[in-house]
């Protein structure tokens, strides 16, 4: 112990209590500046699902939310059989274009599903084409991701907790992995709901390891109804592909009550805001009991609207009011948000600026970046880019777009671009060591292509009419060009 002597009397300062104040200090700081990081989520998540109806309102909620990453989906028996969920989620991760999200298939237990009858007719998807037999095994598909990602994550069981014993047993990384399991169950001392007796050997023994298990319960708050009208109507004014398919499980309400209730929904919210729910812990074990009604519809839409964590790094938001705009863009403006989105939008807003003109390869990179994001469903900042487009324009405009709409920036080191004299926009992007290569089709870059040579032609890259044809040009191909349609995708490894 040291004594420091002022005018004011001998002042005694403990050593090691110093130190430990310092240290907290520099914990808290650091603390501070991870969970201040403008763009790492907050949530990296697998989700195990059987096929029950409400997955489709959990799945969208979590792919909906920015601060969660899900990064992969397995399935297995429950409502459905295996190979029958498999198809339900295939189909519906496809209408998002998150093609490139694994989904992998439990095809251990003896259970014998029921085939709950709405959830066998339930459609989250086009599902022609998929085929079952060719999905990889759930811990393969498990053991890649842990792999690649040192992150904590959660595992969330929308089902039985087959999926996730099988991967404590056989994966020797899973473990250290996991920072807790997340399962929808009727609670704790239950032995007769139905996720807990889909396998109950691997409940009973899931319940009983050390890492942590938050057991989320359904909705069950005054008797009462979670999906009233009134929450149905403001999820389906939602514009985004997520909020539409979470509305959609309504449309079950007339023939099953239980399209109207909230059970396994609960555990996205519950990711977000514990806050909302009652939790005893013992133990390992946490029972989590919804508590708040206006809080969890108020959230449910915050979540569906990609509202839980902010956007932008300067601006609250971008402007959709057209009188924001020029006057030859303020009439498409909204056109182009309700057709692309905002981010598309909003990125190609970013980029035009960044080129100091509005041109059509810029644009272009947009799309294709915003495409390439939704395939992984990843933000920005998540994977490496190497831009086939070279560095000289017009095609190489193509690169701001690309930069602005990924956040592959050559600040960030995640954007190489190859300086070849290339006939079309194209990509590759690397993404937990999987890389897919987009290209603009090649009817559609010919046009693009020869509608400037003849702009240059006729009128000259010094001639103010030839930046004015290919502003106009830029805005209709905005407007019309569907990142969806445009370009191949070609799967490299």
């Amino acid at each position: 112990m040291w004594i420091i002597r002022s005018e004011r009397g001998s002042v005694k300062i403990n050593i090691i209590l110093m130190k430990r104040l310092l240290i907290m200090s520099a914990y808290f700081l650091l603390s501070l500046a991870v969970s201040a990081h403008p763009w790492k989520p907050s949530h990296y998540v697998i989700v195990d699902t059987d096929g029950g109806i409400d997955d489709i309102r959990t799945i969208s909620m979590l792919l909906a939310s920015p601060d969660v990453r899900l990064l992969a989906v397995t399935v297995s028996n429950g409502a459905l059989p295996a190979d029958k969920a498999f198809i339900k989620v295939k189909s519906l991760l496809n209408s998002f274009h998150h093609e490139g999200i694994p989904v992998g298939i439990n095809r251990l237990g003896s259970f014998r599903s029921p085939e709950f009858p709405a959830a066998l007719n339930a459609r989250w998807g086009d599902e022609e084409g998929i085929d079952p037999s060719s999905a990889g095994n759930s811990n393969d598909i498990i053991s890649e991701i842990i792999r690649v990602e040192k992150t904590k994550l959660s595992f969330i069981c929308l089902g039985s907790m087959s999926t996730a014993l099988n991967a404590l047993r056989n994966i020797p990384e899973f473990g250290n992995q996991v920072k807790d399991f997340i399962w929808s169950a009727d609670g704790a001392d239950d032995k007769t709901g139905f996720n807990y007796n889909i396998d109950a050997k691997s409940s009973v023994s899931m319940l009983k390891q050390e890492i942590p298990v938050k057991i989320v319960r359904k909705y069950m708050l005054n008797n009462s109804v979670f999906w009233d009208n009134e929450l149905t109507e403001a999820v389906k004014a939602i514009n985004t592909r997520y909020a539409k398919a979470a509305g959609s499980v309504s449309d079950f309400s007339e023939s099953h009550r239980f399209a109207l209730e909230a059970n396994d929904e609960m555990t996205a919210l519950f990711l977000h805001y514990p806050e909302l729910f009652i939790c005893k812990t013992l133990g390992n074990v946490t029972d989590c009991i919804p508590s708040d009604p206006a809080g969890l519809r108020e959230n449910t839409l915050k979540i569906l609207k990609g509202e839980t964590v902010p956007r932008n790094q300067v601006i609250k938001e971008f402007s959709a009011d057209p009188d924001f705009y020029f006057d030859d863009l303020s009439g498409s403006v909204t056109a182009i948000i309700e057709k692309h989105g905002i981010d598309e939008f909003s990125s190609s807003v970013i980029s035009n600026e960044l080129h100091r003109h509005l041109g059509v390869f810029t644009v272009i990179g947009v799309k294709m970046g915003i495409r390439a994001r939704e395939y992984f469903a990843t933000g920005v900042d998540e994977f490496h880019v190497r831009s086939l487009a070279g560095s000289t324009p017009p095609i190489s405009c193509f690169n701001d777009g690309i930069q602005v709409s990924t956040g592959a920036t050559p600040g960030h080191g995640l954007l190489t671009v190859v300086n070849d004299q290339p006939a079309r926009p194209a990509a590759e992007f690397t993404y937990y060591n999987r890389t897919i290569r987009l290209s603009l089709k090649p009817e559609l870059a010919e046009k693009v292509i020869s509608e400037l040579k003849e702009f240059n032609f006729v009128y000259g890259l010094d001639s103010n009419t030839y930046w004015e044809l290919v502003r106009k040009n830029s805005i209709k191909y905005w407007l019309n060009m569907d990142r969806n349609e445009i370009f191949d995708i070609e799967v490299i490894k």
